[in-house]
């Protein structure tokens, strides 16, 4: 049975997650530094939990609360498609090595995935204060101003982007990364290697950056980024060029004008 909701019931929801990753992120400010925390792997890795930790205990039970039968899409690295019905797809701190290493390259991220599709989502920068919003079929805002997808036609004009999704990803992944980067070189303008994923493509979104790709199914890197840019006007595949969802195993998100482009170049790759 479908689990549709009226898009006026999910525009209503979103004052509620809004407010719910909001304050996550001020938790999560709360525990930023401009220095680097911690030396050895160990020493890193626990920061990373312990942002974790501190931003979860606040923000899953407000989310869960928000959206009754909801469920729990618990591990943030995981990939694949989700069993069929609703679920919080939830990233709370987007770019924690970035907020462990003291730079500004990190947010608080929270999706309602629907059936494997994104249906809402929020995307909070404590830093800034700036939030990035969508609901399916009611456009993409930062803050309160619409966004719109680059214009861009010409893919040697372009600014793009990909990086890794994970640590220890296998070596064929590196190799389609390392590949598709010299790849681009050629083809566009100029490239970023760079992560999060999230923050690459709120610049997708926002037509700051004209394509941004993944060698990867991680969902939570994914989901936000995908909704904003689609509402946003601009194209988002897999890289055979098929409608991209949740279980898909690669992704591309691109102004029109450039997407078939880019996937001319990538698709041999993947």
């Amino acid at each position: 049975m479908s689990t549709a909701m009226p898009f006026d019931a999910d525009t209503t929801l979103m004052s509620e997650v809004k407010a719910a990753v909001e304050t996550a992120g001020q938790t999560l400010r709360e525990r930023y530094t401009s220095h680097a925390r911690g030396v050895s792997l160990s020493e890193v890795v626990d920061e990373i939990h312990a942002n974790d930790d501190v931003v979860l205990d606040v923000l899953r039970e407000p989310l869960l609360r928000a959206r009754q039968g909801s469920r729990w899409a618990e591990d943030e690295l995981a990939g694949g498609a989700l069993p069929p019905g609703e679920w919080w797809v939830v990233d709370p701190a987007e770019g924690n090595i970035n907020h462990v290493h003291g730079m500004p390259d990190w947010a608080v991220t929270a999706t309602l995935v629907r059936d494997n599709q994104p249906v809402l989502t929020v995307v909070h920068l404590p830093l800034t204060g700036d939030t990035y919003t969508a609901v399916a079929g009611g456009g993409a805002h930062l803050n309160d101003r619409p966004l719109k997808a680059s214009a861009k036609t010409d893919l040697g004009a372009s600014l793009v982007g990909t990086g890794q999704a994970k640590p220890g990803e296998d070596k064929d992944t590196y190799r389609r990364i390392g590949d598709s980067v010299t790849a681009m070189l050629t083809g566009g303008l100029v490239v970023r290697v760079s992560v999060p994923a999230t923050m690459q493509l709120i610049h997708v979104a926002a037509g700051r950056m004209d394509a941004f790709w993944q060698f990867s199914d991680v969902r939570s890197g994914l989901v936000a980024g995908a909704l904003l840019v689609t509402e946003a006007g601009g194209t988002v595949t897999d890289l055979a060029g098929e409608p991209w969802s949740a279980g898909s195993r690669d992704f591309l998100a691109a102004a029109p004008g450039i997407h078939a482009a880019a996937l001319e170049i990538l698709t041999p790759i993947a």
